[in-house]
This record gives structure tokens, sequence and C-alpha cells, in this order.
């Protein structure tokens, strides 16, 4: 069984209504970091993803989920 990183921050983001480019300049990262992060293509370092759930005040656990594929 395959472990993988699902996560909310498109939801987050869009329901805040902040673009790719306000996030990535909140966290001191590039839009196309936002862009992977997003898309599931590539998965945040712990600080990151503590930086990513103190801009939407949430716990970190809430945005990011580990899930089981077959």
């Amino acid at each position: 069984m395959k472990e993988c990183i699902s996560n909310k921050v498109y939801e987050r983001r869009s329901e805040i209504g902040l673009t790719q480019e306000e996030l990535a300049e909140k966290l001191g990262v590039s839009r196309q970091t936002i862009i992977a992060i997003e898309k599931g293509n590539y998965t945040p370092s712990v600080h990151l993803a503590l930086k990513i759930a103190k801009v939407f005040s949430e716990p970190v656990e809430e945005l990011f989920k580990i899930i089981h594929e077959k």
C-alpha cells in the first residue's frame, strides 16, 4: 500500500481570496511552489507546512493528510 499526502491548500486559499502569488509572497516561496503543492506534485517541508497552516489559522493536520492508495 502506497502512502501519499493530500492537501487543502487550494480550497483554503480560494476561500480567503488569496492569489497564488500573494500566498507565495507571504510564505517566501515562488508561485511555482504553490502550484506544485496545490496539484499534489510537491510535499512541503515541515517548516513550510507550518507556515502555510499559520497563514490559514488552521492546524497543519487539517491542511495535510496522509492517504493510503492501493
